[in-house]
């Protein structure tokens, strides 16, 4: 038995304690690793594209029960909001219909947008997507002029995101540039969950190749 101040704690507390800090510290950082590494994959134009060239910004939509937004997706409109202030000829379209609730996701980001994060600019809504395969089909017709795409969500989802971009519009790859996805020490607790979820499915689609 040792003491703690006044207090006595069994042998070996300590040590175990220490082990255990260890093995979170190292999730912790392994995530935070494999999300930032997701957040440069797939991207074909890594310099970018100068800022006053139109783009598009899309918020892809995470199921949401209920009328309010939940913490995933108030996560993916910041991403949002970050990716396109360094751009000022940016469109951000909200896409994701009502998968788990009653509201349909886009309609929840793109208030969220406007209401929680104060943004400005031009936003527009799909809201009829159930997946993220559909998510990308569904915005390929609401690009326009656009020279620069953006998908904001998770660093893996996005990367699911351009997977299936490349699948479904391959001419399109040459849009995708850099966005603001990962950040490092945000939403940390959360991030390993994220990235075994995430490579798993990524896994599971490099497989259906």
């Amino acid at each position: 038995m040792r003491r703690l101040g006044a207090v006595r704690v069994p042998r070996g507390t300590l040590e175990t304690i220490g082990v255990a800090s260890a093995v979170v510290a190292a999730i912790l950082g392994a995530s935070e690793l494999i999300h930032a590494r997701a957040a440069r994959r797939g991207i074909t134009n890594r310099a970018g594209v100068p800022a006053d060239r139109p783009g598009v910004v899309v918020v892809l939509g995470f199921a949401n029960r209920g009328t309010r937004i939940n913490m995933v997706n108030r996560w993916r409109a910041r991403v949002a909001v970050r990716s396109v202030r360094r751009r000022p000829a940016a469109r951000t379209i909200c896409s994701g219909g009502a998968v788990w609730g009653t509201t349909a996701e886009g309609d929840l980001l793109a208030r969220y947008l406007r209401e929680g994060l104060r943004w400005s600019g031009p936003i527009g809504v799909e809201r009829e997507s159930r997946s993220t395969w559909e998510n990308v089909a569904n915005v390929v017709p609401l690009l326009g002029d656009a020279e620069w795409l953006v998908f904001a969500s998770g660093s893996l989802h996005a990367e699911k995101a351009r997977t299936y971009l490349r699948r479904q519009r391959p001419d399109l790859v040459r849009l995708m540039v850099p966005g603001s996805d990962h950040r490092w020490g945000e939403m940390t607790v959360v991030k390993p969950l994220f990235a075994a979820v995430g490579l798993w499915k990524l896994a599971r689609l490099r497989r259906s190749t």
